[in-house]
């Protein structure tokens, strides 16, 4: 088995709100993987006292933790149960009722000797390579279908007819796009956040295959320096309008 993670923030210096994980348990048969990508609130948000890399670190560290020793349920049934917990941890000095309390974006994957399990919710992407070399993403497409339709996206976060985040209500894990695969079928895969995404999804540079091969090829730190050169021929958005000129990114690749 091969596992090779990059991850670098938007902006040198700043906090980076990604987390990813990969643990391997005792045993020797199979494996989890966790990649957050947290969302980046206002400055004027102040209804939490907690930083978004706080919360990804939280989050992503309970997900990981219960991927891994709760074998038992399924991995909806450990996200639910990390938003709960993470929720508990600073519900009595921050309001998370509001829609701007920390969140993030969740990909996780487990696997054993048999099945491949795998969640995604909200724009961060998990590409699956086939044993036949066929590449699939599996992505939660909601808020693509929205801006689609011409649809201010922000408002509709967390709310029916919109798109969902892992934010202080369990009940979102729900929402996730979830499947299992035979891991015989599978060749490898990789999590991306949206920022390590950019040469498919904002650029159109890239396809999702040409992005797995890259990744196989070079690496993840490649695949990120890609972007980088991307996003500093156009450092104040004006040929490619985007919400943020840079992006945190991160991107991890298992191979079978």
């Amino acid at each position: 088995m091969r596992i090779e993670t990059a991850t670098a923030p938007g902006t040198p210096g700043a906090p980076n709100e990604d987390f990813v994980a990969v643990a391997l348990p005792a045993g020797g048969h199979g494996g989890a993987l966790v990649l957050l990508d947290g969302v980046t609130p206002p400055p004027d948000n102040g209804n939490c006292v907690h930083s978004v890399p706080w919360f990804t670190a939280r989050l992503g560290g309970a997900l990981l933790e219960l991927s891994v020793s709760r074998p038992d349920i399924t991995l909806a049934d450990c996200l639910s149960i990390a938003i709960a917990g993470t929720a508990d941890a600073h519900r009595g000095t921050c309001e998370l009722s509001h829609p701007l309390t920390p969140q993030a974006t969740v990909v996780a994957v487990r696997w054993g000797a048999d099945e491949l399990e795998h969640l995604v919710l909200s724009d961060s992407v998990l590409l699956v390579e086939g044993a036949d070399g066929s590449v699939t993403a599996v992505l939660d497409d909601r808020i693509d279908r929205l801006r689609a339709a011409g649809r201010r996206v922000a408002p509709l976060r967390n709310l029916p007819g919109g798109f969902f985040t892992a934010a202080a209500d369990p009940a979102v894990a729900a929402k996730a796009v979830t499947g299992r695969v035979p891991v015989a079928s599978v060749r490898s895969f990789a999590a991306l956040s949206d920022g390590a995404a950019r040469g498919v999804e904002v650029f159109g540079t890239d396809d999702w295959a040409s992005t797995l091969a890259l990744l196989h090829k070079a690496g993840p730190e490649r695949l990120l320096t890609r972007v980088r050169d991307q996003e500093s021929a156009d450092p104040l958005g004006a040929d490619v309008p985007r919400g943020k000129p840079f992006d945190d990114a991160t991107a991890v690749l298992v191979a079978l």
